[in-house]
């Protein structure tokens, strides 16, 4: 080890170059006739390239790994807002919905009941709008727009799809509970014993959007029944199956395994327990119901039971109505 001090103890500088009586021992680019020096050949046994900064043992050309720990999987994704006009006034009952008080149907009682001052006077009037600058308060307390939260859920058998049920049973909500500190609802329904995606979130106009039968999104479901279906049953799914005067007609229909009891089922009807009710419809019974794919959405990667927060990708494109 060099010895940057002397015998008196005085600091002495580290030389930074050779000393002109030690011969220079470097490398020359070229040889004497002009021509390349060839490269060290790589060496196929040792692919680890040397330390430069970054960890010796990362594999030869690997690119460096970011900083996998810095997001946790359940951190909470903060959205931009949408760009919002503060002299375009809205309706009070959805003001304070997408402040998370409550629903817009809960929110017409207590605009009713006289329990809203807007700007220091009470609204009891339904259609009253407001704007984004005025000053809404809910039992004499402000009333603040809350951030959009977006959520996953690869809903569980057994789990009523419900913000409340009055005969306690679990509930989606129950699951998320502690994911956010924003009031977030279902969008559509599952029946208790169909598994597989649901979108919780608290952003009333996209979640207007994805239940509105005129947006066109598709559903896919993996269906197992309680027995083989038959080509001629196949044959009527596939025409169309009328429910409530509608006739329902399956975008497609697949056998994913060998028997014919596992269906795949991609669908964009929004009736109520629709794919149970076609195949009741032809005599069948459907044992296991999981929705693997709503309006672009898959379950991949979040176990049963389980949720993540949305990207900011995947919001865009459902605000952009790629469903």
């Amino acid at each position: 080890m060099y010895n940057n001090s002397n015998n008196d103890g005085e600091r002495r500088p580290r030389p930074r170059f050779h000393r002109e009586s030690e011969p220079v021992s470097s490398r020359p680019r070229f040889h004497r006739d002009g021509e390349s020096r060839p490269q060290r050949p790589f060496n196929a046994e040792r692919s680890e390239r040397p330390f430069n900064g970054e960890h010796a043992s990362r594999p030869f050309g690997a690119k460096p790994k970011r900083n996998a720990g810095v997001y946790s999987g359940r951190k909470q994704q903060v959205y931009r807002e949408q760009h919002e006009d503060p002299t375009k006034p809205i309706r009070l009952n959805k003001y304070l919905a997408n402040a998370g008080i409550c629903s817009r149907r809960e929110a017409d009682d207590f605009i009713q009941a006289g329990v809203i001052t807007v700007n220091g006077e009470t609204v009891d009037n339904l259609g009253a709008k407001v704007l984004p600058t005025d000053d809404v308060r809910f039992h004499n307390q402000p009333v603040r727009r809350e951030r959009k939260v977006y959520i996953l859920l690869n809903k569980p058998k057994n789990t009523v799809t419900t913000t409340d049920d009055p005969q306690e049973r679990h509930t989606v909500i129950d699951i998320v509970r502690n994911a956010c500190a924003e009031r977030i609802y279902p969008v559509g329904r599952l029946d208790r014993n169909t598994t597989g995606v649901l979108l919780l979130t608290n952003d009333g106009d996209l979640a207007a959007k994805l239940t509105h039968p005129k947006f066109n999104k598709k559903k896919i479901y993996a269906v197992t029944l309680d027995r083989e279906l038959e080509e001629v049953d196949e044959a009527i799914i596939r025409a169309g199956v009328v429910l409530d005067d509608e006739r329902i007609i399956p975008d497609a229909l697949e056998f994913p395994k060998a028997d014919r009891k596992h269906i795949g089922l991609e669908i964009h009807s929004g009736q109520n327990r629709v794919v149970r009710r076609m195949f009741e419809k032809v005599g069948y019974k459907v044992v296991n119901l999981d929705r693997v794919s709503f309006a672009g959405l898959t379950k991949k990667n979040v176990g049963r039971g389980k949720w993540r927060f949305l990207t900011p990708k995947e919001v865009a494109y459902l605000q952009m109505g790629n469903f």
